[in-house]
């Protein structure tokens, strides 16, 4: 599997974005982060369903500046690109991007530990969502990574 990860205003290469690779269960198949240019390449079985998670990495300068970003139910091809455009902190996000963006804030909190929260925390509460409902998911989920960054 490979591709590239852009800003989602200007197209911008966005370097050291952590890729994870997922099984249905959750179980992690692998991790890879872009390059400079924003390019990337892991290794997952052909024809195995995965689920893939775009994100920062709490260690990095970056960790605060990018929303992440979700694909489900993939079937993993070595042939076709998984491109993948980030909404920067701070920024409008449309309600599908919005949705997206939840989603894997929603993953996050099943696979990462109490040092993501923090940096979740802070990206959460400067998301501008633009319905109720969104809104609420994220204060949920902002409500969780507080409780967890504080245990």
């Amino acid at each position: 599997m490979h591709g590239h990860v852009r800003s989602i205003t200007g197209h911008e290469p966005i370097g050291m974005i952590k890729v994870s690779v997922y099984r249905p269960d959750l179980t992690l198949v692998d991790r890879v982060f872009t390059d400079d240019d924003g390019s990337y390449s892991v290794d997952v079985p052909v024809g195995e369903t995965v689920t893939v998670r775009f994100d920062t990495h709490h260690s990095l300068n970056n960790a605060d500046d990018w929303h992440p970003s979700l694909v489900t139910d993939m079937i993993a091809d070595g042939a076709v690109p998984l491109d993948r455009h980030l909404v920067s902190v701070g920024r409008f996000a449309d309600t599908a991007r919005g949705i997206d963006v939840l989603a894997a804030y929603l993953l996050a909190s099943a696979v990462e530990g109490p040092e993501y929260a923090a940096h979740a925390t802070t990206r959460l509460s400067q998301i501008k969502q633009n319905t109720l409902f969104l809104q609420h998911i994220q204060s949920s989920l902002l409500q969780h990574f507080t409780e967890r960054a504080d245990a």
